[in-house]
């Protein structure tokens, strides 16, 4: 029944039901991406836990979402039970074994999971900005923050970081505009909005040090079994925009770190995207182009991406023409949607003149499936209807005590648990602003004793009125001064009105020409008026 090279998923069956051939998926094409698709309650989370254990025992690390909480029996030895054993039996699987499979749980949270962190560099403007639904003006802010960032030395790890530079450039932003571009405080603000809500939706638990390491998701045992990542996602899915996110940065490290290495004879790693359509809802067309772009390339990294969702409809037309091997579980179709999704399902797949592939959709059983797989040259087999095989570790979740065993025993053990808070950009934008006030209190303290060591006759005072207004330097009171300077007064002495000083000015000036036309004009003026 099984075959060297290939992972069995099970046996198609005729028209007439009886059991036709094993089907199976190439090792060799396996990183020519797939699809899962079927409404809920029609096995698609038993397909992808039966794909899952054979990438496992054929070498291949895996990592998996587990959306419902019932993924984590795989790490788990399966259970006797009278449907599984039947199905074995209908469709040939002989001897059928139990096992459980080497898992490393993780979790953004770190409750079901080792901690699961990367940086805000790491996550980049593009992501943030699909994570925190911005307008294209504060995507645009946005990357002039991380121009800034990476101009002046500052490092951003985790949310602080980021705010303390959203502080620096809002009392900056008529210099930095003049060098980047139009930076307005409306924007700046909405940002700072978008990272108090990422805040209170638990984001600040994902980014942050220590970060994931590619490394640790790709660990194959010492008896050449891949090492299962499940990531814990029943929380995660409260903030579905956080989840899809996480998963296109993981794609996305995968694209950058990974070296080229053409075909290989299996995959590097596989890497399964339960409810892919989160990924894509209301996603502008750069993060779509983002997707297609990643997935039409990491194929020669060695990377296999299986999308699963419910609707084919879901994963839009330029990345589903890039998955090549696919299984189709039922499909109800009852509305208008409903039924051209059934239309775009049978479509897709290479016809077989055994059947009507779209009432077959619509007739599957649970547990039953269409399946089309990448033959020799990459050529896709003729669709089949097909007995998925039943999984070998147990089909349910594990209880908390027993994930906690796994996770004491995990080869990640202790290395994520802990908080790393190194020096960053906000310690270092706020050791700058301390300095900047030191350095401004220094040179106040220096004008004020320059100003006190200046000689009385260098200060810049009037006669008769700045003494006044300033202690002298021998600590005389400003009132003693008064009482000895109206003492040298001669007696009778009243202080003239306005008038008359203008009128003994202009009689000083009555030497010159123009001082005595001036003086002739004032005095003219005055004999007429008596």
């Amino acid at each position: 029944m099984l075959e060297e090279g290939k992972l069995y998923v099970g046996t198609s069956r005729n028209p007439d039901d009886s059991i036709n051939k094993g089907e199976y998926l190439d090792l060799k094409y396996a990183n020519r991406h797939g699809l899962i698709t079927g409404a809920t309650g029609t096995g698609k989370t038993v397909t992808l836990q039966i794909l899952t254990e054979s990438f496992s025992n054929a070498g291949v690390p895996v990592f998996c979402a587990d959306v419902k909480g019932d993924l984590s029996g795989i790490a788990a030895m399966g259970e006797h039970k009278d449907f599984l054993e039947k199905r074995a039996q209908t469709i040939g699987l002989d001897p059928y074994e139990f096992q459980e499979f080497p898992v490393i749980f993780w979790d953004l949270f770190g409750e079901k999971g080792h901690r699961v962190r990367t940086t805000i560099s790491e996550m980049g403007p593009l992501l943030l900005a699909r994570l925190m639904d911005m307008s294209d003006a504060q995507e645009g802010v946005l990357n002039i923050a991380f121009k800034l960032a990476d101009e002046n030395g500052l490092p951003l790890l985790d949310l602080k970081d980021l705010r303390s530079l959203l502080s620096y450039m809002a009392g900056e932003t008529e210099k930095l505009s003049a060098m980047y571009g139009n930076i307005t405080k409306q924007s700046l603000s909405t940002i700072q909005r978008g990272l108090l809500v990422l805040e209170q939706q638990g984001a600040e638990h994902f980014f942050g040090e220590p970060a994931l390491k590619i490394s640790d998701i790709m660990r194959t045992t010492n008896d050449g079994r891949g090492a299962i990542s499940v990531l814990a996602a029943d929380k995660l899915m409260m903030n579905p925009r956080l989840y899809g996110t996480f998963l296109l940065w993981l794609l996305s490290e995968l694209f950058e770190e990974l070296p080229e290495v053409g075909d290989p004879d299996k995959p590097r790693l596989v890497f399964f995207f339960d409810e892919a359509h989160l990924l894509f809802d209301e996603a502008p067309k750069i993060l779509i182009d983002r997707v297609e772009q990643v997935v039409r390339l990491i194929r020669s990294k060695g990377v296999g991406v299986y999308f699963v969702t419910q609707n084919p409809l879901d994963v839009p037309d330029s990345v589903l023409s890039q998955l090549g091997n696919r299984v189709q579980h039922a499909l109800r179709a009852y509305t208008p949607r409903e039924q051209k999704a059934v239309k775009v399902a049978a479509e897709t797949f290479r016809p077989n003149p055994a059947f009507d592939c779209y009432e077959a959709i619509t007739q599957l059983g649970v547990g039953e499936a269409l399946v089309s797989t990448l033959g020799a040259k990459g050529v896709p087999s003729m669709v089949e209807r097909t007995l998925i095989r039943p999984p070998s570790s147990r089909l349910g979740p594990l209880t908390e005590a027993e994930r906690q065993k796994v996770m004491a025993v995990s080869p990640v053990a202790g290395q994520y648990d802990t908080d790393i808070d190194r020096d960053s950009a906000h310690e270092m934008l706020q050791r700058r602003a301390e300095e900047a006030a030191k350095a401004e209190e220094e040179e106040r303290r220096l004008e004020e004793e320059q100003e006190r060591e200046r000689p009385e006759s260098r200060r810049w005072t009037l006669p008769g009125y700045g003494d006044e207004d300033d202690e002298d330097d021998r600590g005389r009171s400003r009132s003693s001064r008064r009482r000895k300077s109206s003492s040298r007064r001669r007696p009778g002495y009243q202080r003239q009105t306005v008038t008359e000083a203008v009128i003994k000015s202009v009689a000083r000036s009555a030497g010159t020409s123009l001082g005595r036309a001036l003086v002739r004009g004032i005095l003219g003026s005055l004999k007429k008026g008596f």
